[in-house]
């Protein structure tokens, strides 16, 4: 099998490694038995997501920001050309505080858009250019990168420590 055509599971099952967890006893990104974003995210109260630590963003903020750019990509991908343009890169980071309900619905929103664009690398255009490769594999790299910044943030947010 031609390696580009693995492409989109892969990215797929990276993508959904970093949210829900390793499916088994390997991984590829986190340690085995790390519980993924969404469940480290769930056990985050609302003051804890809202915190900021010498002035910077909050883990709700982090949040926020992987929603929206996954929002972008989900309708960029689902044809909208003017997806980018009119994003308003500002508004990503505007949850810094939240209440419960707003953490909740925030969570789940993220889910969503996680949901969506999992469904859309699994199922890519039939015409690969530049831009698409980016986008798609630029996602699971910034949805790691701010996991590692959320982990950073909350120590009640970080993963199992690795094992030999």
């Amino acid at each position: 099998m031609e390696p580009a055509s693995l492409l989109p599971e892969v990215l797929s099952n990276l993508l959904r490694e970093l949210v829900e967890g390793p499916p088994g006893p390997v991984a590829f990104i986190l340690n085995p038995g790390d519980r993924g974003l969404l469940a480290s995210l769930a056990e985050l109260s609302a003051a804890q997501a809202s915190t900021r630590n010498n002035g910077r963003s909050s883990v709700a903020a982090h949040v926020q920001h992987l929603r929206f750019g996954l929002h972008v990509l989900n309708r960029w991908a689902g044809g909208d050309a003017n997806a980018f343009a009119d994003a308003t890169y500002a508004e990503s980071w505007s949850h810094q505080q939240v209440n419960d309900t707003e953490w909740r619905e925030l969570r789940e929103a993220f889910e969503r858009e996680v949901r969506d664009w999992r469904a859309r690398l699994e199922t890519p255009p039939s015409a690969w250019d530049a831009t698409t490769l980016s986008g798609f594999v630029s996602s699971v790299a910034h949805t790691a990168y701010h996991m590692g910044a959320i982990r950073q943030l909350v120590p009640a947010a970080a993963g199992p420590p690795a094992k030999d």
